[in-house]
């Protein structure tokens, strides 16, 4: 079951979801008009941000640093599911071209040149990172 607010209706929570889509994604306002931009917290209220406190409390999963999950995530957010199977050079080349930031672009290069890797799983464990226990 998906949860909204009890204030309003579904239709309304989608509608004020999509206002801040844009900058939840991308960390900035993607309104070309200013207007259109959400208010921002009151002098009384904390700034926004992903955790504030610098610890991914509750989102660190067993098994993984919390900048392991940051430069995994990173690193998803630079490659496709498409782009699998694929070597180092391929990966490094698909990273390039979608302007991965640097350290995706350094922990690529670190891939071993002499296999190819299956999915994002799978490279990551042969970048030696640490990967969640699974629980059943």
């Amino acid at each position: 079951m998906e949860r909204g607010s009890d204030k309003h209706g579904p239709r309304v929570d989608d509608q004020l979801a999509g206002e801040v889509e844009g900058m939840v994604r991308s960390g900035h306002s993607t309104h070309a008009e200013e207007w259109a931009d959400p208010e921002p917290p009151g002098d009384d209220q904390p700034d926004a941000d992903l955790y504030p406190s610098g610890e991914l409390l509750g989102g660190v999963p067993a098994g993984l640093t919390a900048d392991e999950v940051e430069l995994r995530s990173a690193v998803a957010a630079a490659l496709r599911r498409s782009d699998f199977p694929a070597g180092r050079d391929e990966l490094l080349e698909k990273a390039v071209e979608r302007y991965a930031p640097p350290r995706v672009l350094e922990e690529l290069r670190r891939l071993p040149a002499d296999r190819a890797y299956a999915n994002l799983g799978d490279m990551w464990a042969a970048l030696g990172h640490g990967h969640e226990d699974t629980r059943f």
